[in-house]
């Protein structure tokens, strides 16, 4: 018999026994990146166009992201997603922790903006390709446990000259707070349209990015802001 609606009981009972894996905590964009601190760039505007060369790495966070999305997605397979009683619910957890969304999606925003884009494994084999332009890419995303429906996601490049001078940061926010996803009054459709919000939000934060990118590379920077808008996270 085909079950319409979810007991809460029950899927608190599976997601109690399992390990649900939860957003790591940010570091500052540029921990274990710059080993001195940067100074401002004396240019006006990040360069862009067909004839630059961008080299990109990513920030720690962004590392830590792309590995807690993939613990999510792989519980979503085999924990507690693969225990619910109804498919369309672990689907959904699958199909909206996507580790490699943001980091995919910012590259193809660089490379339609730079001549070539090229990302490095660490900051010593970027500073001896020598391209024009650096960038630090950073992201986090937090999304739904069995305790939170609150949703986020933040994605960040902080750019440089090539002589690791600050120009300025392109980036993109979008958060969600929902109602207890497992609610007893929720039917098995809205659960699935509220783990679907995730993907939404995440998507949201990097138009916000591309349009916070398409700002930056068409301004001048002489009035950015050298430092992160979060406390604890300075670019230099």
């Amino acid at each position: 018999m085909k079950l319409a609606l979810v007991s809460t009981l029950t899927i608190t009972a599976l997601l109690t026994g399992c390990s649900i894996p939860t957003a790591p905590s940010a570091v500052s964009s540029l921990d274990g990146i710059f080993s001195e601190p940067v100074g401002r760039s004396s240019v006006t505007g990040v360069p862009s166009g067909s004839h630059v060369s961008l080299g990109v790495v990513y920030s720690r966070n962004t590392q830590a992201n792309r590995a807690y999305l993939q613990d999510y997605q792989a519980n979503a397979g085999t924990g507690f997603g693969q225990s619910l009683l109804v498919q369309s619910i672990h689907d959904a957890y699958v199909a909206t922790s996507n580790p490699d969304l943001a980091v995919d999606w910012i590259k193809a925003s660089l490379q339609r903006q730079f001549g070539s884009v090229t990302v490095y494994p660490d900051m010593q084999s970027l500073k001896a390709a020598k391209p024009d332009v650096i960038a630090v890419v950073d992201s986090r995303s937090q999304l739904m446990t069995s305790r939170s429906s609150d949703i986020e996601a933040d994605v960040r490049a902080h750019f440089y000259d090539r002589n690791l001078n600050y120009i300025a940061t392109a980036q993109g926010h979008d958060a969600k707070a929902l109602s207890p996803v497992w609610a007893d009054y929720k039917r098995s459709e809205e659960i699935v349209a509220d783990i679907n919000e995730q993907q939404n939000v995440q998507t949201r934060a990097l138009q916000k990015f591309d349009q916070s990118l398409s700002n930056l590379l068409t301004s001048p920077t002489d009035k950015v802001s050298m430092t992160d808008n979060k406390p604890g996270m300075n670019l230099y």
